[in-house]
């Protein structure tokens, strides 16, 4: 029988509690159950043929005892001792990855209209070149904005996306490719590599997002790389990580912080990492400080001489380690695409080094004397040249490009060579750039947002790694049901979490941005009741910011407002296929209005919708400037002073889709400060055990109400 895992299991659980949630969530009849085994913090059950990859959609993410469970299936296959070792695994289920994006663009170009595509959020069409201009490495850079010059639309393309620029009118043509460097409200920049290409005075052009095959090759050769490590430090780092050998430490030091600032969690994970002869986890749940202690060790490990690799998946999250180590004064060079990285930043880019390099000034010299000379060679004359002139002037003209690229080579060596920390995401680390530089340190902070294969990527080049992230948040984005049902949404971080657990992770505590009224509940669900608000937090709300009027809307931390049997029923978006709610909608944009008429600034308020399609609604009804409205996922590490959140769900069969997926929720209650307003349909949410825990919570709290007292 195929099998499914889970982890981490609590030692408390019992086979019991395991054939219940199979049951009562899983609708799988328990006489059809087979072996359970429960060992070690883990557990494996036996199901039919044709039920795992089922169940482990709809189990993964689940509450078992008090604990949010990860769960995955086996292919039956995957028992034979001849079949799939790790990165065998991993490296079929990128493919699967691969080509689930490949297909999910190909259905969208085909079935979606050019109106429908940009309401999808992956597209922005009608666009016209408003600027062009050079810089950024001597890359090309578009400005573009719609015809009409209205507001660009709701858009998932933002800084560092890949993307596709075509021409709508279809001339013959490859399209542009570049990166997207910067983006405001009515204009969108693209870099790109220097093309001669022309692009009209009337051109309208058409932007997509678009794939990197260069992060898929490199992970794939990451994990080739890997596995085929033999007797050197990667082969051990590798077996420590597949559970083979036990992580060792060396005795933890107690010199003083550098941050004077540190409280004492912070200075305990610190402390692990510095002492890990492999491998550490910094735990760190919302609020907590978590890039604080990353800092803190990148700066303890340079004083001890080492060198760092500092990575994360996204390019905001490497940009804000790159902020913090600027502002301590530490050398440390940013590589990557400059378009990637925010524009106060880009002269710490290895680009933009290298170009006010003095050796490279020489040899832009050299190359500008290198082409008049093939240009002297090439020129016709009447007078007949000496016999080898041609041929001498090539051959100088040759030696001068050759001085050039050498020089260039020089300073990039130099730049690389003379930093202490080097910062870039987990996939764009270039090897043709790098060399066979090593590391005694990687550091890859936000670990639970990159897939597995990303981070072997770093792993190759360092000698220990400490891995910096928190599993009770978004996993990676994955959009392969088969990938997710076997396991690639499992972050290395996640995976090492429970097979080694307490013995290599140290949890921060104490959280420095909720009141403890929001925190209660994220802390007894996800972190067994352990967060502490720091004092500067614990009692704040909005109506003791500067200009903000004490109303009870302003003077209570934490809201739920219960539309059940309201007659707000969610619907599919005409022509697409994410949900609405407009009545909800309509609610959530009063609430909104009361707050900035108390003096909230819009600039300090989030609202959070789980649908594309409601947070295009909810910007059509809110047109307001500074005020952000996004998906779950546009807000992950980010922080407002108030959030309102709309639930959308409602509807006769109790269906929650992926809200049930409690981590989603669990991100957005706790990226506000001060208030917290959640409005949705307890009879639909409540038939998910999470949600009942909620509402039973705000109620002890006398924080929920019904749509019909507000109306009242």
């Amino acid at each position: 029988m195929p099998m499914i895992h889970f982890e981490p299991v609590p030692r408390s659980i019992r086979v019991s509690d395991l054939l219940a949630l199979l049951q009562t969530v899983g609708g799988l009849d328990r006489q059809r159950v087979g072996r359970i085994e429960l060992r070690g913090g883990s557990a494996t059950v036996e199901v039919p043929e044709g039920w795992q990859f089922r169940l482990a959609r709809v189990l993964d993410g689940q509450v078992l005892g008090n604990r949010p469970v990860r769960v995955w299936a086996e292919r039956a296959e995957r028992s034979n001792p001849a079949g799939e070792d790790h990165f065998q695994r991993l490296a079929r289920l990128l493919e699967l990855e691969g080509a689930a994006e490949a297909r999910q663009a190909a259905e969208r170009a085909r079935r979606l209209s050019p109106a429908d595509a940009e309401r999808s959020g992956t597209t922005l069409i009608d666009l016209v070149l408003v600027d062009e201009d050079s810089g950024l490495g001597g890359r090309r850079l578009w400005s573009l904005s719609k015809r009409t010059r209205a507001p660009l639309p709701w858009t998932t393309l933002d800084v560092g996306s890949p993307v596709v620029l075509s021409e709508e009118a279809k001339r013959p043509g490859a399209p542009l490719r570049g990166v997207v460097f910067r983006r405001d409200e009515s204009t969108i920049g693209v870099a790109m590599a220097t093309s001669d290409d022309d692009p009209g005075d009337h051109a309208t052009w058409r932007l997509d997002l678009g794939d990197d095959q260069v992060s898929f090759q490199r992970q794939r050769s990451a994990l080739e790389r890997a596995a085929a490590a033999r007797g050197d430090r990667t082969a051990k780092l590798r077996d420590v990580l597949l559970g083979e050998r036990e992580p060792a430490f060396s005795a933890e030091s107690d010199e003083p912080p550098l941050d004077p600032g540190l409280n004492a969690a912070q200075q305990q994970a610190v402390r692990l990492a510095l002492a890990a002869r492999d491998v550490a986890l910094i735990h760190g749940p919302p609020g907590t400080g978590k890039t604080t202690a990353v800092i803190e060790l990148i700066r303890r490990a340079v004083r001890r001489g080492e060198r760092v690799l500092a990575c994360a998946p996204s390019n905001m999250a490497v940009d804000n380690l790159l902020l913090r180590l600027v502002a301590a004064r530490e050398r440390v060079v940013r590589l990557g695409h400059p378009a990637r990285v925010l524009p106060e930043l880009r002269e710490h880019t290895l680009d933009l080094l290298v170009e006010s390099h003095p050796d490279v000034r020489l040899a832009r010299k050299l190359v500008k004397q290198a082409l008049g000379l093939f240009r002297q060679a090439a020129r016709y004359t009447r007078a007949k040249p000496e016999p080898g002139a041609r041929q001498a002037t090539r051959q100088e003209a040759r030696a001068l490009l050759a001085d050039a690229r050498r020089l260039e080579n020089q300073a990039v060596a130099h730049l690389l060579d003379t930093a202490d920390v080097l910062c870039a995401t987990t996939t764009g680390l270039d090897s043709e750039v790098l060399g066979t530089r090593h590391f005694d340190l990687a550091v890859i902070d936000e670990a639970c947002q990159s897939v597995e294969p990303g981070c072997w990527i770093p792993l190759l080049r360092c000698d220990r790694v400490v891995l910096a992230g928190d599993h009770c948040q978004l996993p990676p984005t994955v959009i392969s049901p088969e990938a997710v049902a076997e396991g690639l949404g499992i972050s290395l971080f996640e995976r090492l979490m429970a097979r080694f657990g307490p013995s290599i992770a140290r949890q921060l505590t104490v959280q420095y941005r909720m009141n403890e009224a929001i925190m209660a509940f994220p802390s007894r669900e996800f972190y067994t009741d352990t967060l502490l608000a720091d004092p500067s937090v614990r009692g704040h709300c909005l109506s003791d910011l500067p200009g903000v009027r004490a109303t009870p809307l302003t003077e209570m931390p934490i809201e739920f407002i219960d539309t059940a049997g309201a007659g707000f029923d969610e619907e599919i978006e005409p022509d697409g296929e994410s949900r609405l709610n407009r009545e909800e909608a309509a609610l959530v944009a009063r609430k909104v209005r009361e707050l900035l008429d108390a003096g909230l600034a819009a600039a300090d308020l989030a609202v959070i919708a789980p649908y594309g399609a409601q947070v295009r609604l909810l910007r059509e009804l809110l047109p307001v400037a500074g005020l952000e409205i996004d998906s779950v996922d546009g807000f992950q590490g980010r922080e407002k002073e108030a959030v309102v959140i709309s639930l959308v769900r409602s509807n006769a069969g109790g269906e929650i889709g992926f809200l049930s997926d409690i981590r989603r929720m669990n991100v957005a209650m706790t990226r506000a400060r001060r208030k917290l307003l959640m409005i949705g349909d307890t009879a639909t949410l409540c038939t998910h055990p999470f949600y009942q825990r909620l509402i039973e919570n705000l109620e002890s709290q006398s924080a929920y109400r019904t749509v019909w007292e507000e109306a009242s």
